[in-house]
């Protein structure tokens, strides 16, 4: 599997570029700003883009997106539950202008494939009402679910402690200890790390 992170934008957020090693088709996960060194990473990777996946639809995640829906005529996906996000002002904060609509509307169950990769899409509210996760070859995409010794906020709109916990809980935390997480912010980190030693899970 091919993965690369960038750190984009001024809320340093992470976007993902992911690829097959033998068919070269691709997915980027939330490409939140700087459009045209995600677009660079690509072509450097090599990769044809066919998915480009938003773990929800706040603006440091979907800045970029028009530019790089435009380059690369990938299919916009974004759960059902926070599809919405897109059509608000706040939606281009970080970009130039509104983004595009979604082309496809995940739920909780959901598979994205990707020539030989396949990865599963697990619905977590909590810091968004549809935020997601995205499983698949020992590793998960975690949003702003869960960071590395953190969680997601839950105090914003459409936020809610209870179902950010119980999406943790029964979402993440099941998963094995060695699993890679990579979250939306920060250092990637794993799944036996988090339960060992994040102080909101640890209670």
């Amino acid at each position: 599997m091919i993965l690369k992170k960038l750190v984009v934008g001024p809320l340093a957020s992470n976007c993902y570029i992911i690829g097959s090693e033998s068919t070269k088709e691709g997915m980027i996960v939330d490409p939140g700003a700087e459009a045209g060194e995600v677009l660079k990473s690509i072509k450097e990777l090599g990769l044809e883009i066919k998915f480009i996946v938003l773990t929800h639809g706040h603006p440091d995640h979907v800045g970029a997106l028009k530019e790089v829906k435009e380059a690369t005529d990938a299919e916009v996906a974004i759960h059902t539950d926070d599809a919405e996000s897109l059509r608000q002002p706040s939606s281009f904060a970080f970009g130039s202008s509104y983004p595009p609509p979604p082309d496809r509307l995940l739920k909780g169950g959901d598979r994205i494939d990707i020539g030989d990769l396949h990865f599963l899409v697990l619905h977590t509210p909590g810091h968004s009402p549809g935020g997601v996760c995205l499983l698949g070859h020992g590793v998960v995409f975690s949003g702003d679910t869960l960071f590395n010794y953190g969680i997601g906020r839950y105090d914003l709109p459409g936020g809610s402690y209870s179902q950010l916990m119980n999406s943790l809980h029964t979402k993440l935390m099941v998963l094995p200890d060695d699993t890679a997480v990579y979250p939306g912010h920060g250092p990637d980190t794993t799944i036996g790390t988090e339960r060992r030693a994040n102080p909101f899970l640890r209670s």
